[in-house]
């Protein structure tokens, strides 16, 4: 009887040792608590000041630029269309030729967010939180314990992974950004929808993924 308690009383030990070093990595990270706070105050902003905050629709955007640089007959002027410009391509031309003038007028606020926000986030990697070291720069360590160590297999999964996302966004009409945030800002009935799909089918592909069972 003796052994088994001493058993469980080393493996709390254990357990707590890890918590605190867990605890150590997370204290020159920002409390979720704050980010969250500031992430709804910068959201409440947006909505506020400008427009509603959108994120993957500027992919169709950085498409539609560099695809007018190979076929400058992709987009066009066009006195007749409701935003001046228009397109032969329908998914561009779509609200009076809205994506075609953002591809052909690419300095606006949409589009210049999504870059601010990709310039926010590597100077706050550089200048808080705790820095990835050795094999972790290159994938996390609960990647690496479950599918090993190969690179291509790491990049090849992130890449169509995010592919499916983007076109999953698209066919939705909105991302995180657009319908979670924003659109449950609104109480817009499509976010709290979105939101659902999301976590729905999210946490239990993450969950079989990583062999994980609510642990």
């Amino acid at each position: 009887m003796f052994s088994n308690i001493n058993k469980l009383a080393f493996a709390n030990i254990k357990i707590l040792e890890k918590q605190l070093k867990e605890s150590k990595k997370m204290s020159n990270k920002l409390p979720w608590y704050i980010g969250g706070l500031l992430l709804g105050l910068s959201i409440l902003l947006a909505v506020t000041l400008v427009k509603p905050v959108g994120v993957s629709t500027q992919f169709v955007i950085a498409d539609a630029i560099i695809w007018n640089q190979v076929d400058d007959s992709i987009i066009q002027k066009d006195e007749t269309a409701k935003t001046g410009y228009s397109s032969s391509n329908k998914y561009l031309n779509k609200s009076g030729g809205k994506y075609a003038k953002n591809a052909a007028k690419p300095l606006n606020y949409s589009f210049v967010f999504v870059i601010a926000m990709i310039a926010g986030a590597f100077l706050s990697s550089r200048l808080g939180g705790d820095k990835a070291e050795g094999q972790e720069k290159q994938m996390p360590n609960v990647w690496r314990e479950r599918f090993g160590d190969s690179l291509v297999k790491r990049y090849v999964t992130v890449f169509l992974a995010g592919f499916i996302v983007l076109y999953g966004a698209r066919l939705a009409g909105g991302c995180t950004s657009g319908h979670m945030m924003s659109g449950i800002m609104q109480t817009a009935l499509s976010g709290y929808v979105f939101t659902l799909g999301v976590f729905g089918a999210g946490i239990p592909v993450a969950m079989l993924m990583f062999n994980r069972k609510g642990n």
